[in-house]
């Protein structure tokens, strides 16, 4: 009688189970059923691809858990397959790329409820350029389980004696992939890819998490590379926008004014047919009328301008209706410290701080907490980058995104008049992956020959092969890498770029290559390359 209770009970407890929580642990299932009442529909999608093991593209709008959709399955697998208790026999194995230092900080920090939720003794570690030398060193002596880093430091890391943590690498999460995809950040991230797999000895499972962008399946080509398959998980569905476009005067031919400009202290760049003066006290109503707000720009100096703008016009309603002064508005763009923006951040989303303007900097997936309302001054410029930042207000499951445009001049705003359009439709821009970009593929044969020694030259067939690998230079013909072999061999085309040094010496008859002292020094401190924005 027992066992058929047990029975009835083990039955009865299946048939609760929600599907896509099958394949998790016990362990696991508990703590998520606990914590959320059901699945999204990105998770639902994703699970049940990267259970199996197959490289996975999961495109979902901001807020639809596909960060969590990517880390649960590993941390399963911590719990199913856990760490050794001596911390100097861990080995790393899931390797986390934010393309934004701020948004890999964020992602370590919600990784905390999860890993006590379920119990699991799993080291995590941060590895930026902000990073202190201490804590790198300790990294190499008691390697984490989980590393979160960029993909400038990834590309370090392999070019450095840190790059033997990676041998026992097993999954790579890379976030908001569709930021790198059309640049030459993202030719560089391909390659670095590939090298973490020649380090791992193993093809490493790749996890995309993109916001949405067509055609997807380009972009999980630039994921995995051309010998690769990877499974486009779309739960892109279109998210509910509430967004308007707000003029604040009558005609933008001449605006009419009516804010005194002397009570814009430093207002150097307002003259009487400016449309700033009667932009800010716009800007201050809607952040008095709303609990937290997102201020966006396009460009640094903006942001700066229009946080002391706004506080000091708040300082002077304040002082005439007899109040203290508060700080409302704070900037944030990539120059601030670490430090810095950590306090700006937590600030917001603890309610303290009532907007902030940002850059491009806050525009990918960083918990920003409930933000009721995005203003974006000036055009977006894309119709993918207005959705993203929109996005950012109403950042859960289901909640409608809230969001104010302000055009600054009349082809401004013909221009914002479109990208709104398209924005309600969806119709965002095609991803265009840049193909054999050459100075990043001149800087990565640097740092592969760098890495690998005097003693172990790189054999020029076995480079051809990584490179190729990637959908950024999979079409790069033998000739074309072979030039940039005599380029950084010292072969050059005139007498006028005789100044400059050498970086490896080309074994021609052997097919091989080995660097020149110095290239790994220079290999390290150029990482990287110019980003179009500053998104790092």
């Amino acid at each position: 009688m027992l066992g058929c209770l047990e029975g009835i009970t083990q039955q009865m407890t299946a048939q609760h189970i929600h599907p896509a929580l099958a394949p998790f642990t016990p362990r696991v299932r508990d703590w998520f059923e606990r914590a959320f009442a059901e699945p999204t529909p990105a998770q639902v999608q994703a699970w049940p691809t990267i259970s199996r093991g197959e490289h996975a593209l999961v495109s979902a709008p901001t807020g639809s858990g596909k960060t969590l959709a990517a880390f649960l399955w590993a941390l399963d697998r911590f719990v199913a397959d856990p760490p050794p208790a001596d911390p100097r026999e861990r080995t790393l194995r899931l390797v986390y790329v934010s393309p934004l230092k701020a948004l890999g900080y964020d992602v370590e920090r919600n990784l905390r409820a999860p890993l006590r939720g379920i119990g699991a003794d799993v080291h995590v570690a941060v590895r930026t350029g902000d990073t202190p030398q201490k804590e790198r060193a300790a990294m190499l002596r008691t390697p984490p389980d989980i590393l979160i880093t960029t993909p400038e430091s990834l590309y370090l890391m392999l070019t450095s004696q840190a790059r033997r943590l990676f041998t026992a690498t097993q999954w790579v999460i890379v976030d908001e992939i569709h930021a790198v995809a059309q640049t030459k950040r993202g030719a560089h991230l391909a390659v670095t890819l590939e090298r973490l797999v020649e380090q791992a000895g193993r093809d490493v499972q790749r996890i995309g998490l993109s916001a949405t962008q067509r055609p997807l399946d380009e972009v999980a080509r630039y994921l995995v590379g051309p010998s690769r398959t990877c499974t486009v998980v779309d739960a892109g569905v279109r998210k509910s926008l509430d967004l308007r476009i707000h003029v604040p005067v009558e005609a933008m031919v001449e605006p009419d004014v009516t804010v005194e400009l002397d009570h814009l202290p430093g207002g150097g760049e307002a003259t009487r047919r400016s449309i700033w003066p009667a932009i800010y006290p716009e800007l201050l109503r809607l952040v008095r009328e709303h609990r937290s707000t997102l201020v966006f720009v396009n460009n640094r100096r903006a942001a700066e301008r229009i946080a002391l703008r706004l506080n000091d016009l708040a300082a002077q309603e304040s002082e005439a209706a007899g109040e203290s002064a508060r700080e409302i508005a704070r900037a944030h763009h990539g120059s601030l410290a670490r430090e810095e923006r950590v306090v700006i951040e937590d600030q917001l989303k603890s309610g303290r701080l009532p907007c902030l303007v940002a850059t491009s900097s806050l525009e990918l997936g960083i918990d920003m907490g409930a933000v009721d309302l995005v203003i974006q001054v000036e055009s977006p410029k894309s119709v993918s980058r207005g959705l993203q930042r929109i996005g950012r207000a109403g950042h859960g499951v289901g909640e409608r995104s809230e969001g104010r445009i302000f055009p600054k001049f009349r082809a401004d705003l013909l221009e914002c008049a479109v990208v709104t359009k398209l924005m309600r439709e969806g119709r965002i821009e095609s991803t265009v992956v840049p193909r054999n970009a050459l100075d990043v593929l001149a800087q990565q044969i640097v740092a592969i020959a760098a890495s690998a020694g005097d003693d172990e030259p790189v054999v020029v067939d076995d480079l051809h092969a990584l490179v190729t690998r990637t959908h950024s230079y999979a079409e790069l013909p033998r000739p074309l890498l072979e030039n940039v072999l005599d380029m950084l061999d010292g072969r050059y085309p005139s007498a006028e770029f005789g100044e400059l040094r050498p970086r490896i010496v080309w074994d021609r008859v052997a097919g091989t290559i080995r660097a020149r002292a110095g290239a790994g020094r220079l290999a390290i401190t150029n990482a990287g390359t110019i980003p179009d924005r500053g998104l790092y």
